[in-house]
């Protein structure tokens, strides 16, 4: 392990608590963070090379491959099934109830997110997904947020409850592996 490596395990654990401590909506925290690294890293990167392989979507691929390129990859998900009970009708519901109600009705077979989800609860989830990049970008650690890492973690157990995810990969390297990528067609 090189020195640049330990200190983006660092800087991810800084980014954790950027994440928790991030403004919620009515105060009630749902957000769930895991860390990978490690031999986790390289089981998360080839799983999102089996997604490509899977649904024919190659910049899966690309993605994994940066994931298993990558020194750690911090997750970030929020229990977004669950509502908060002002019945705002973000969620497309007029009510909280409603939502719920269509949530048990609805089978996402082959969705990368379970839905519908509280609007709010996913507003948390992108707060708390913009301090920890900035937490990361604040340490000059190259990141890159990516949906992909999400949802490919969630269908692998990770973040239990939780029904959206990000990923968001780690790297201190001379060059970022994440952008003036070549996807194929």
């Amino acid at each position: 392990m090189t020195t640049e490596q330990d200190a983006v395990k660092t800087v991810a654990g800084l980014m954790a608590i950027a994440a928790r401590t991030a403004p919620k909506a009515c105060g009630l925290d749902s957000i769930k963070i895991e860390i990978v690294t490690g031999k986790e890293q390289q089981a998360l990167g080839n799983k999102m090379i089996a997604a490509a392989k899977e649904t024919g979507m190659d910049f899966l691929r690309i993605n994994g491959e940066q994931a298993k390129a990558s020194d750690a990859t911090v997750l970030i998900g929020v229990e977004g099934t669950k509502t908060l009970g002002i019945n705002c009708g973000g969620c497309g519901y007029a009510s909280c109830a409603e939502m719920v109600k269509a949530q048990k009705a609805k089978k996402n077979k082959g969705s990368a997110y379970a839905g519908p989800n509280c609007v709010l609860k996913i507003s948390d989830l992108g707060i708390a997904v913009g301090s920890a990049v900035k937490t990361a970008q604040i340490h000059n650690v190259d990141n890159r947020i990516m949906y992909t890492a999400g949802f490919v973690a969630l269908k692998a157990g990770s973040l239990k409850g939780c029904s959206v995810a990000y990923g968001i990969p780690l790297r201190a390297s001379g060059k970022s592996i994440y952008f003036d990528v070549q996807f194929g067609h």
